[in-house]
């Protein structure tokens, strides 16, 4: 069979790039000894997750730690599943989270090795196509999908492996005639890889994160040209990996299956085989068991999840980095005012096994870093997140941002020498200040003494309350009132006679608390009152009697 006459009318593009110019057009990139160079390679979905956060953020680290490039690839070779604004969408959720490309697909700057759209490359993948059908290492298929349902259904009759490999793959040794009878028909056909391997031959691969790994030779006739002559994703991730000069693919143990034809395609098209790391799944305690994390079932798996609730970005990406590498944790309590990006990542400590994801965990790291923040950063992000996510009254309430500051230094702690760590996530810090504005101010007045008691304790406070006070006056006039009202003024004095009095002095600020915050828990409440302001103050204690 003359193969370049086939491979002529298969593939008829007079203007595909040789395979030479390929070569010149991409040239190795010039980086340090051990510089990586990693990618993110999604399908424009628009569904960004925290797997492929997970993974992004091991292949940055990877790449800046070692010198390299980190790049964006957008693998859009099903037209069907692209959504618009998916690749804006990548870009946007990555860079909340601080983690930026180098070049790739809409980045400015430098992007030598583009396009960064696989379907713009359709010439480089048609080139070694057509090269593949001239050395008779791929071939046309003219299986319609009803026979190869057939094919499929036999397979599984006599639980067999599924796929188009020995005798089920009924084109791999169609004659001359045959071939260009269905060409000549306008038959429909596909280019598939003529297989070379041997299902009976296992290899040890090294996994730059599992390690030593047994992968069997593959056999199957997998498709590398669709009917539309745009390829699949095996053979134009092997071509765009290998000219973008990619050298460590990190990606999802999901991917272990199709390594064997990842490995025979690289082997076909005479390229070096970049070093592939399989990430482990993330996984979650459900009733006491661990599932893996599903779009279905786990809204924590949307980064929008973690946009709209308000988490703060740095602390998301520190909890992830305890999850990638198990010594960050230990690094980051020696280094607690370090930069993330100053700890040594390394692929080889990757876990081995499935991720365990804690959202109590990630709150108290969310803790931790929003308690590092000034209450100017504070309200910076607050701001940010009301802006976005929040209610028109959450809005107008951060256009006051001296009042907010002030509140945010209070809830904070700002100047103790150990600093509070109410604050976990944007959403609920903004709901802790809504006692502080009259429209969002919604008491619960529930009081354990009578109606008769908090009212003398109410209007016996209100009487004596001086916004120029300090602490200690106040306290002082507190105690004057609880007195007035039937409380123990010293805790002393309650502990040697309970029953002659109402309660003893937290009983009685309590009742005030209660009045000014609408809950019997809050900062300290001489500021509260101090912030609010005697008028505002003054009116609180008086709508709060019974």
């Amino acid at each position: 069979m003359d193969l370049k006459k086939l491979a002529s009318r298969l593939i008829p593009d007079e203007n595909l790039p040789s395979l030479e110019d390929c070569e010149k057009a991409y040239p190795p990139r010039k980086l340090k000894e051990g510089a990586e160079v990693t990618r993110l390679a999604p399908s424009p979905t628009g569904f960004i997750h925290l797997g492929n956060l997970y993974s992004a953020l091991a292949d940055e680290r990877t790449a800046h730690t070692t010198g390299g490039v980190f790049y964006l690839r957008i693998e859009d070779t099903d037209e069907k599943r692209k959504v618009e604004g998916a690749v804006e969408s990548v870009i946007r959720s990555l860079k909340y989270f601080g983690v930026n490309f180098d070049e790739g697909a809409e980045i400015d700057g430098e992007n030598a090795y583009g396009p960064y759209y696989q379907r713009r490359r359709a010439p480089i993948y048609r080139a070694f196509a057509k090269d593949l059908i001239e050395r008779g290492l791929a071939y046309p298929c003219f299986c319609t999908e009803e026979e190869l349902d057939e094919t499929r259904r036999i397979q599984t009759e006599k639980k067999e492996v599924t796929g188009y490999y020995g005798e089920y793959a009924k084109c791999r040794n169609l004659t001359e005639e045959q071939i260009y009878a269905a060409l000549d028909s306008g038959k429909p056909f596909v280019i598939r890889l003529k297989s070379q391997g041997d299902v009976n031959v296992k290899h040890t691969f090294r996994d730059a994160i599992k390690g030593s790994i047994t992968v069997t030779e593959n056999n199957q006739d997998v498709v590398i040209l669709k009917s539309d002559g745009i390829p699949t994703y095996h053979f134009a991730h092997a071509i765009d990996d290998h000219f973008m000069r990619t050298t460590l693919v990190i990606r999802g143990e999901e991917w272990l299956s199709s390594l064997p034809i990842h490995i025979e395609l690289f082997k076909v098209l005479s390229f070096e085989l970049p070093r592939y790391g399989h990430t482990c799944s993330l996984m979650k305690v459900d009733n006491g068991t661990k599932r893996k994390l599903s779009k279905r079932k786990d809204p924590e798996l949307s980064l929008d999840f973690y946009r709209a609730a308000g988490y703060y970005p740095q602390a998301v990406i520190r909890y992830l980095m305890t999850i990638l590498n198990s010594n960050f944790e230990e690094w980051a309590a020696k280094n607690p005012t370090a930069d993330y990006k100053q700890f040594p990542f390394s692929v080889s400590k990757m876990g081995k096994s499935g991720a365990l994801f804690d959202l109590d965990k990630l709150n108290d790291v969310s803790r931790d870093e929003l308690s590092k923040l000034s209450p100017e950063e504070m309200f910076a992000f607050l701001k940010g997140w009301a802006d976005e996510f929040g209610t028109e009254k959450d809005r107008a309430h951060f256009e006051n941002a001296d009042y907010i500051i002030k509140i945010l230094a209070l809830i904070m702690g700002a100047g103790a020498k150990k600093k509070r760590k109410d604050i976990v996530r944007a959403e609920q810090g903004v709901r802790l200040m809504d006692y502080f504005f009259d429209d969002t101010f919604a008491p619960e007045y529930s009081y354990r003494a009578d109606n008769e008691t908090v009212n003398k304790m109410l209007e016996g406070f209100a009487a004596l309350y001086d916004e120029n006070d300090d602490n200690s006056a106040w306290f002082a006039k507190l105690k004057q009132a609880a007195a007035g009202a039937g409380f123990a003024a010293e805790n002393a004095e309650y502990k040697l006679n309970p029953e002659a009095y109402k309660g003893n002095v937290s009983d009685a600020a309590e009742i005030v608390r209660i009045a000014v915050t609408g809950s019997p828990n809050s900062p300290d409440l001489c500021t509260v009152m101090g912030i609010l302001g005697k008028e505002r103050s003054i009116a609180r204690l008086n709508s709060a009697k019974r």
